[in-house]
């Protein structure tokens, strides 16, 4: 990476500093990217696991399908789905804490026996279905953050870290340069100053 920088003393200074800043920073977005992974391997499994028991519970009643053209759609509808959020590992995460559902009444007389079963597995496929929805975007956002956070230790590590370590190092070779010329140039003048000063005694 290139970093901007002045051959002089307060761009040494500035560099040193942000330097510093990087390099104690690394550590902790290096423990975070790690906790991050480790949230979307959890998030992902978990999601697979509400996707599969979902899947599983549609499957059972595959047998009985064309029954439900007798059932009425309408008579149980999602009223309410309450969402909590959390932050895990900085990230703030929708969780679910319940769902209500709105039930409208029916005749148990003209209705079929399996009316009630129906309506206890939708609840039960509302609730699965919006609980993996809620995991797949809790997955979406741990693993863009995660994302963001391996560009991150990547750009510090492997770009600014060693960016700003090599500018200082020019800095500091030329600023050593510069000190010696100083001194020999100082020396060279002294020395002449010293070779006048006897030529006059001597006169």
């Amino acid at each position: 990476m290139k970093i901007k920088f002045q051959y002089n003393k307060t761009s040494l200074q500035l560099l040193e500093k942000q330097l510093k800043v990087r390099v104690r920073a690394l550590p902790t977005l290096k423990s975070k990217e790690s906790a991050l992974r480790m949230e979307v391997k959890r998030a992902k499994d978990r999601f697979n696991e509400l996707k599969d028991e979902f899947d599983r519970h549609v499957k059972k009643y595959d047998h009985i399908a064309s029954l439900w053209n007798e059932f009425k759609p309408d008579l149980i509808t999602v009223k309410d789905v309450t969402i909590e959020t959390k932050k895990v590992a900085g990230v703030l995460l929708p969780i679910f804490e319940s769902i209500t559902f709105e039930e409208k009444p029916y005749s148990r007389f003209n209705s079929p026996m399996w009316f009630p079963n129906a309506i206890a597995l939708l609840k039960v496929l509302a609730e699965k279905g919006i609980k993996a929805e809620i995991e797949q975007l809790k997955l979406e956002q741990l693993e863009y953050a995660r994302k963001k956070a391996t560009q991150k230790v990547n750009l510090f590590e492997k770009m600014q870290i060693p960016g700003y370590s090599d500018a200082i190092r020019k800095i500091k070779r030329y600023l050593e340069d510069e000190e010696s010329l100083s001194k020999a140039s100082q020396k060279i003048m002294r020395t002449n100053l010293e070779n006048a000063a006897r030529k006059e005694e001597v006169a």
